[in-house]
């Protein structure tokens, strides 16, 4: 009996164990904690850093990985066990999650995504301000307020970014694409995109100046008044840089278009030329005959913009000189250098002024038997007051030190005769009788 009791027990801890062991390798993927979560990027910082710089490149090799590394293969595996990053056989990629947290971080995100606008405005609406109004407590309202709020600022920032993110786009697609078909497929997709932030930009107007009126009377938050009002002003600024990004695109599809049909029309000419059929199957000999170009006949000319990106290299500078002086333009490169200081402003001049101390006065003023428009009016300042400036300080006190004053319902006037005629409240120190007492 004794022995079947400790084998059942043995059993049971082998059953235990390996339990153990498989809830281990089931969890081998995730996060422990934040804390774990900093430590295996922390620990693997180097590597994410040269992946993420070379995200574009189609592969990238366990070799690679080892040599940046140092060879300590142990952080390699730690960052494939925790789907940081994935292995397919020879090759190594960041996982898309990562990858596009990181793109988002950094702004370097090329792809124009409005839907979370449209679903933060949906929330907005649907669910954080309705439920501000229903809820009965404060803490409650200020929850749902705080995500209204943080809602706000995000569409900002995502609205800003769009437009940024679609002006690269348009100069990359136009000018480094060299397919033309594709080129002209990628601009009309970011004309539609344009369109999209163009819509974006009207529901989000409409939400704060149309749809919730009621919310933002009620709610009475200084904080979100100045949201709304920055969020009103970059909707501004971002719907007259669409008008100029509009017309930009508008320009850059029309070259693709004249450029592709001009291209098109000389192949085939090439093609009848090699052919040797190009004087029977076109007119080419009459449109040549009627035609009265010149050598000097002007062209259709489309301007090229250079992109930041060639601006910052080092022989952008030679370039404009040598474009400059191809084209004997006006422009001057040359920086212009501002006049030297003169002796007198390069002179340091001092200047002193006496300041009041209300904190001062105050603790006089305690001290004192008689009111505060008493006090203040035989108050020995520093400099010369007058009596306008002393009625100033008696209205600074009673504004600042509210709470330690006692301001009584009984009023007096100014002596007429010395003064001018002013009638104020009497106010003394909040515990005068306690201070006398002391003293006594």
């Amino acid at each position: 009996m004794h022995t079947n009791c400790v084998v059942k027990k043995m059993i049971n801890w082998i059953i235990f164990a390996l339990t153990i062991i498989i809830l281990k390798q089931n969890v081998m993927n995730y996060f422990y904690s934040i804390k774990d979560l900093l430590n295996v990027l922390s620990r693997g910082s180097k590597l994410l850093a040269e992946m993420f710089e070379k995200r574009k490149t189609l592969s990238y090799k366990y070799e690679y990985a080892l040599e940046v590394m140092d060879g300590n293969e142990d952080v390699i595996k730690l960052l494939i066990s925790r789907n940081i990053i994935h292995q397919n056989g020879n090759l190594l990629e960041l996982d898309d999650q990562y990858l596009n947290f990181f793109e988002d971080i950094l702004e370097v995100n090329e792809e124009i995504n409005t839907s979370y606008v449209h679903e933060s405005i949906r929330q907005i609406k649907e669910e954080y301000m309705i439920y501000y109004l229903q809820a009965s407590g404060e803490s409650e309202r200020y929850r749902y307020l705080k995500a209204v709020k943080a809602s706000l600022k995000k569409i900002g920032r995502v609205t800003i970014r769009s437009i940024v993110d679609l002006d690269r786009n348009i100069e990359n697609a136009f000018k480094t694409e060299p397919n033309y078909r594709i080129k002209l497929s990628k601009l009309e997709n970011y004309k539609k995109r344009l369109e999209a932030i163009q819509e974006m930009i009207v529901q989000t107007e409409r939400l704060l100046n149309e749809d919730e009126i009621t919310f933002f009377k009620t709610a009475t938050d200084e904080e979100l008044r100045h949201i709304k009002t920055d969020l009103l002003l970059i909707l501004i600024d971002a719907s007259h840089n669409l008008i100029e990004t509009r017309q930009q695109i508008i320009e850059y599809i029309n070259q693709v278009k004249y450029q592709n049909r001009f291209i098109e029309k000389l192949r085939q000419l090439k093609y009848l030329r090699d052919q040797y059929e190009i004087k029977h199957k076109t007119n080419i000999q009459e449109v040549l005959g009627n035609s009265t170009a010149v050598v000097f006949d002007t062209k259709p000319v489309y301007s090229l913009k250079l992109s930041l990106d060639r601006m910052q290299q080092d022989d952008a500078y030679s370039l404009i000189r040598r474009v400059i002086k191809r084209y004997k333009t006006d422009v001057d490169p040359k920086k212009s250098v501002a006049p030297n200081f003169s002796e007198e402003e390069l002179t340091a001049y001092s200047s002193s002024e006496i300041h009041i101390n209300l904190h001062e006065v105050r603790d006089n003023f305690v001290l004192s038997d008689k009111h505060l428009f008493a006090f203040l009016k035989e108050y020995n300042f520093p400099m010369e007051t007058t009596f306008d400036k002393r009625v100033t300080l008696y209205c600074q006190i009673v504004s600042i030190f509210e709470d330690e004053l006692e301001i009584t319902e009984r009023y007096e006037k100014s002596d007429v005769e010395s003064d001018k005629h002013i009638e104020y409240a009497l106010v003394y120190p909040e515990n005068r009788f306690t201070i006398k007492n002391v003293q006594l």
